[in-house]
């Protein structure tokens, strides 16, 4: 069994075309990134996010999020970016950010190298595929 902490392998889409929705109903852990193809020095990855990540900055790449179907909120510290399908937002690089999602939202990230969990903000709950604790405390 692989360790879902791990990115999933690369299909490369410069051998082959890549279903993104075969791909993306292939996913088992909310917020990990599944690589779909690189063009140059970017990394094209998939993912579906639902609850929240942590609160996050990248100090050496922008993140660009493009998303397919559901709805992503992209909290900054001073607004909240709200993307619908076929909207696109790039964070640049060093902003603070928590991708959110209220429903299962799946969409694009591009960037320059995969994202780690403490890069990344990935929440320890999402490498399940149980979703966020939404029990009351």
């Amino acid at each position: 069994m692989t360790d879902p902490r791990e990115p999933a392998p690369t299909r490369d889409a410069r051998q082959d075309a890549v279903s993104i929705p075969d791909v993306l109903e292939g996913l088992t852990a909310f917020w990990s990134q599944q690589i779909v193809g690189q063009a140059n020095e970017t990394l094209l990855k998939v993912a579906k996010g639902i609850g929240s990540t942590n609160w996050h900055s990248h100090d050496d790449q922008d993140e660009t999020f493009l998303v397919f179907d559901g709805s992503l909120t992209v909290q900054l510290r001073d607004r909240d970016v709200v993307l619908g399908p076929g909207d696109l937002f790039i964070v640049p690089r060093g902003i603070e950010h928590c991708p959110t999602a209220d429903l299962e939202t799946r969409f694009l990230i591009l960037g320059t190298s995969i994202t780690s969990n403490a890069a990344g903000g990935k929440p320890d709950w999402s490498y399940g595929d149980s979703g966020p604790d939404t029990s009351p405390r």
